[in-house]
């Protein structure tokens, strides 16, 4: 039996931890890297069938959504396909917006994220997987 898996197909670089005051508004830069022959759909792909990749955050002591910044992508043609597609390989950064609540209790907390993608090559596609991100972070009055 073959089976495919996703193991180190993308990897996800811990964010280091954040010190932000209540009532203010910080960015935090994820890192990702997509191994070399292998390729994600971008947050915004070519096709309405393709899986975007999505980054979320839990509310948590957030004021209001986040919102995440994601880079430009490459349009790579592939055999599978009759048009070039929107996507991201190697190494590229998401960089997210957190407003914090001025209730923000005082101390260390966690923001718990997901980072939902499909990665593929230029013959198969992966099931869609989603990796669980967490953003340490001090808060202080």
């Amino acid at each position: 039996m073959l089976s495919f898996g996703q193991n180190n197909v993308l990897s996800v670089t811990p964010p280091e931890k954040v010190t932000a005051k209540a009532g203010t508004t910080i960015e935090v830069k994820l890192s990702v890297h997509v191994r070399p022959g292998y390729h994600i759909n971008s947050n915004q792909p070519s096709d309405e069938y393709l899986i975007p990749l999505k980054l979320s955050w839990d509310p948590g002591s957030l004021s209001g959504a986040p919102t995440s910044f994601y880079p430009k992508p490459s349009m790579e043609k592939y055999s599978f396909s009759e048009k070039p597609l929107s996507v991201y390989t190697g190494d590229f950064e998401i960089t997210t917006r957190f407003g914090i609540k001025d209730s923000a209790s005082s101390g260390p907390a966690t923001i718990p994220g997901k980072l939902r993608y499909q990665a593929c090559t230029d013959r198969l596609c992966l099931p869609p997987k989603t990796v669980e991100i967490q953003l340490p972070i001090e808060i202080v009055k």
